[in-house]
C-alpha cells in the first residue's frame, strides 16, 4: 500500500489534531482521508471483549456507518477490529489509527481488514513513519489521543478496570468530547471499567439513536422532521414533559402548572430524561433539548 505523509494541517480531516495537547508533527497514511467536513465517532474497547461487547460495538458501528458517520478506531484485537468490520458490513467508510509504524500493521491477523478499509475509501493513519523504532508500551497509549481527537465523540462497549481503552476515555473528556459507554452486568470483570466511568458522569449508552440524535439534532439528512422533539422510548409524562420543552417552557415549576403534574411526577420523569440524553439542565430548574 501507497504510503503518504502530511502535517495535520493539511487535510481537513486531520486539521482538528492540531487543537489537542500533544500534537503530531507528521502524519503517515495509507488511502484516503476524508475531503467533506464528516461526522465521526470513535469506537474502542476491550480486546478480549465477550459477545455481549461485540454485538453492541457492532450494532453501533453497522447504523452509525450506514447513516455516514466514519467510524475511528484502532485495528485492535476485540472491539476495534469489529467495529471496523461492521463499518465496512454497512457500506461506510473506516479509520484505523496505529500504534505502530505505518508499514507495520498489528496485529498481523489484521493485515487483511486494513486492505479492505483501504480499498473501500477509509484509511489506516499513524504517527510513526516506515521502520521507526518505538516504546510500544507508550505508543499504544499516544495513538488513544489521536483517536479520541478525530472523533467528534467516542463510544466504549466494554473495558476492565485497568483497560487501557480507559486512556482513550481520559483523551476524550481532556478534549471536551462526549463520552458514551455501554453499561453491563456488574459481575462481569470487562464491564468494570465502563460501570464505573458511567458512575462518573460519562453518558448512557443504549442503542445507535442515542449518538445519532446528538449528530443530527434535527433527524438524519434526507429525513423530514414533523417535531423537534427527539423520538425516543418513555413514558407519557415524560413525552409531555419533553413537548414543553421543545415549546419553548423551558421552567420545571411552569412545566408542572402547565401539565397539572405533581412535583414528585415532574423529579422523576425529568431525571429519567436527563439519563436517556433527551434533556440537559441549564440550572435553576430549567431545562432544555439536548
Amino acid at each position: 500500500m501507497k504510503i503518504n505523509q502530511i502535517s495535520p494541517q493539511e487535510a481537513k480531516f486531520t486539521e482538528v489534531l492540531e487543537t489537542i495537547a500533544v500534537k503530531p508533527k507528521i502524519l503517515y497514511f495509507n488511502g484516503k482521508l476524508p475531503e467533506n467536513v464528516v461526522k465521526t465517532v470513535g469506537i474502542v474497547g476491550a480486546r478480549k471483549c465477550t459477545p455481549y461487547g461485540e454485538k453492541v460495538a457492532y450494532e453501533a458501528a453497522f447504523e452509525l456507518a450506514k447513516a455516514g458517520v466514519v467510524i475511528v478506531s484502532g485495528l485492535a484485537y476485540g472491539v476495534d477490529s469489529v467495529a471496523s468490520r461492521a463499518a465496512l458490513d454497512a457500506g461506510g467508510v473506516t479509520v484505523a489509527v496505529l500504534g505502530t509504524p505505518i508499514d507495520e500493521i498489528y496485529p498481523r491477523e489484521h493485515i487483511r481488514l486494513a486492505e479492505e478499509i483501504v480499498q473501500n475509501g477509509g484509511a489506516i493513519i499513524s504517527e510513526y513513519g516506515p521502520g521507526e523504532k518505538l516504546d510500544y508500551k507508550l505508543s499504544f497509549l499516544y495513538r488513544n489521543r489521536l483517536i479520541a481527537g478525530l472523533s467528534q465523540m467516542v463510544l466504549i462497549t466494554e473495558a476492565a478496570e485497568r483497560s487501557g481503552t480507559l486512556n482513550t476515555a481520559m483523551h476524550t473528556l481532556d478534549q471536551g468530547k462526549e463520552l458514551f459507554v455501554a453499561p453491563g452486568d456488574i459481575t462481569r470483570i470487562t464491564s468494570v471499567g465502563c460501570n464505573r466511568l458511567i458512575a462518573q458522569g460519562a453518558r448512557v449508552y443504549t442503542r445507535p439513536s442515542d449518538i445519532l440524535e446528538e449528530l443530527y439534532p434535527g433527524g438524519l439528512p434526507g429525513e423530514e422532521c414533523s417535531s423537534n422533539v427527539p423520538v425516543f422510548s418513555g413514558s407519557p409524562t415524560e413525552k409531555a414533559i419533553a413537548g414543553k420543552i421543545s415549546e419553548g417552557v423551558l421552567g420545571g415549576e411552569k412545566i408542572i402548572e402547565e401539565l397539572g403534574i405533581s412535583a414528585a411526577e415532574f423529579a422523576q420523569s425529568i431525571t429519567m430524561l436527563e439519563i436517556k440524553g433527551v434533556v440537559r439542565p441549564l440550572g435553576m430548574n430549567n431545562w432544555m433539548l439536548r
